[in-house]
C-alpha cells in the first residue's frame, strides 16, 4: 500500500484491530480477564512481539510505525494514534460521569489513606532499586543523574493503571458502590502524584523547572476552577435538556466541546488528556442528563475508538529485547517489588481504614494494575532520553503482569458477591 492508501490501510486496521480484540476477548474471558484486559494482550499480539515476530512482512505492511529509511512515524500510525486518545477521552468522560464525588467525600479518609501507601512505599521500594539500575549502565539514558534516576522510578512504581482500573471497576458493576469509588479515588490521586513526579523529572532532566510548576499548580487550579464554576455552568446544560426533552445537537456539541477543551488544558499542562476528561465528566450534572450523554457515546466508544488505544500502546512492546538470565531475574525482582509495595500496601491500608478484609484485598488487587498508563510514562521517560529500551521494555512486562493478574485475583477473592453487587448498581433507584 501506498501513503495514498491511508483511508484504505485505516479501514483494514480498524478490521483487523476490532477482530482480535473480540477474538482474544472471548478467550481471555475464560480465564476471568475483562474485555480491557484483553485489549491490552492484543495489542501486544499485533506489535511485533508475536504478529511481527511470525509475520514480519505483513505487520511492517499493516501497523508500519516509520516511513522507509527515515526516523518520521508514518502517517497511518499518527491516525491511529489521534483516534486512539479521543476513544479514551471520551472514555474516561463517562467513568467520570458516573463518578460519585458526594459516596467519595463519606469515604475520604479510606482513600487517602489507600492512596498515600500506593504511592509511598512503591516510590520507596523504586527510590531504593534506581541507583543499582543507574550504575549498570544499560537502564538509564547517559548523564542520567541518580536522583533523577531515584524521582523516575519511584513514579514509575507508583503509578495504577487508571483507564483500566476504571474500565474493570465499570466493567465489574462496582462503579457506584463505596469500594469501587474509594477505588478509583485513590487511583485518581495515585496518578495525579505521579504525573506531578514526572513533570519533576523532565523538569530536572531538560533544566526546566517551569515544567514542574506548570503541570502542578495548573493541575490543581484547573481541578478547582471545573469543581466550582464549571459544575455551576455545566447544570444549565441539564435545564436546557430538560425544557427541550431531550439532548439536542447543540447542547450535545456544548458538551464535547467541553470535554475537549478540558482534555486539551490537562494535556498542554503536562498532566495529560485523561485527568482532564475526567474532571470534566465528574463535574457534569447528575440524572436524565447525565443517562441520555450515555447513551449517546458509550457504544460506539467502547465497542469501536476505545480498544485503538490499547492496541497502538502494545505496538510499540518489544519483549524480544530482555533476553538474557540476569535482565530476566531483574525483571522478576521489579515485578516483585511493584506487588508488595502497590497490591499489599494498599490492601493493608484499606482495611487500617475499616474496611472488611475481602474488599480490602480487593482494593489492593485493583490498586496493583498498572496497565497502559504505565506505558504511557515509559514511553515518555524513552522519547526522552531518560530511560532506555532495556529497562523500557523490563518495565513493559512489569506492567503486563501487574494487569492481567488483577482481575482473576480480583474474582478470586470477590467471587459471586462482585456479581450481587453489580445487579445491585444497575438495579433501577427507588
Amino acid at each position: 500500500m501506498t501513503d495514498l492508501d491511508l483511508g484504505i490501510r485505516a479501514f483494514l486496521q480498524l478490521a483487523v484491530i476490532l477482530a482480535v480484540c473480540r477474538s482474544v476477548g472471548w478467550l481471555l474471558r475464560y480465564a476471568g480477564q475483562t474485555q480491557v484486559v484483553s485489549e491490552m494482550v492484543a495489542g501486544v499480539m499485533l506489535g511485533p512481539s508475536l504478529f511481527g515476530w511470525l509475520l514480519p512482512t505483513w505487520q511492517a505492511e499493516l501497523f508500519p510505525m516509520k516511513i522507509a529509511d527515515t526516523a518520521t512515524k508514518h502517517p497511518s500510525m499518527q491516525i491511529l494514534y489521534v483516534v486512539s486518545q479521543i476513544g479514551l477521552v471520551l472514555y474516561m468522560f463517562l467513568v467520570g460521569m458516573e463518578f460519585d464525588v458526594k459516596l467519595l467525600q463519606k469515604r475520604a479518609g479510606g482513600a487517602i489513606a489507600v492512596s498515600a501507601a500506593g504511592i509511598l512505599v512503591p516510590f520507596a521500594l523504586g527510590a531504593a532499586i534506581a541507583p543499582n539500575l543507574v550504575a549498570r549502565g544499560d537502564c538509564f539514558g547517559a548523564g542520567v543523574a541518580t536522583s533523577t534516576g531515584i524521582l523516575y522510578m519511584g513514579a514509575a512504581m507508583s503509578i495504577t493503571a487508571f483507564p483500566m482500573l476504571a474500565r474493570i471497576i465499570y466493567e465489574r458493576g462496582i462503579s457506584k458502590t463505596s469500594m469501587g469509588t474509594l477505588a478509583l479515588g485513590a487511583g485518581a490521586f495515585d496518578d495525579a502524584v505521579a504525573w506531578s513526579l514526572l513533570a519533576v523529572v523532565l523538569a530536572v532532566n531538560k533544566g526546566d523547572p517551569i515544567i514542574a510548576w506548570k503541570a502542578i499548580g495548573g493541575g490543581i487550579l484547573f481541578g478547582i476552577l471545573v469543581m466550582t464554576l464549571g459544575k455551576m455552568l455545566f447544570s444549565k446544560l441539564a435545564v436546557a435538556s430538560d425544557k427541550a426533552g431531550e439532548i439536542t445537537p447543540t447542547l450535545f456539541g456544548l458538551t464535547m466541546i467541553a470535554l475537549m477543551t478540558g482534555a486539551w488544558a490537562t494535556d498542554a499542562l503536562g498532566i495529560y488528556a485523561v485527568f482532564g476528561a475526567f474532571i470534566i465528566g465528574a463535574a457534569m450534572p447528575r440524572g436524565r442528563f447525565q443517562m441520555k450523554i450515555q447513551e449517546k457515546i458509550e457504544s460506539l466508544t467502547v465497542t469501536l475508538i476505545l480498544p485503538l488505544f490499547f492496541v497502538y500502546s502494545g505496538l510499540n512492546t518489544k519483549i524480544g529485547l530482555v533476553n538474557t538470565p540476569e535482565l530476566w531475574t531483574l525483571t522478576i525482582v521489579i515485578i516483585l517489588l511493584a506487588t508488595l509495595g502497590k497490591g499489599v500496601a494498599c490492601g493493608l491500608a484499606a482495611r487500617a481504614s475499616g474496611e472488611p478484609w475481602r474488599e480490602s484485598a480487593a482494593i489492593g488487587t485493583l490498586m496493583n494494575a498498572r496497565g497502559l498508563m504505565e506505558l504511557i510514562i515509559l514511553n515518555i521517560g524513552l522519547q526522552n532520553g531518560v530511560i532506555t529500551p532495556t529497562l523500557f521494555t523490563i518495565m513493559v512486562l512489569m506492567a503486563i503482569v501487574t494487569t492481567l493478574i488483577a482481575s482473576p485475583l480480583f474474582l478470586w477473592i470477590y467471587g459471586k458477591q462482585a456479581l450481587q453487587i453489580r445487579q445491585a448498581s444497575i438495579a433501577p433507584e427507588a
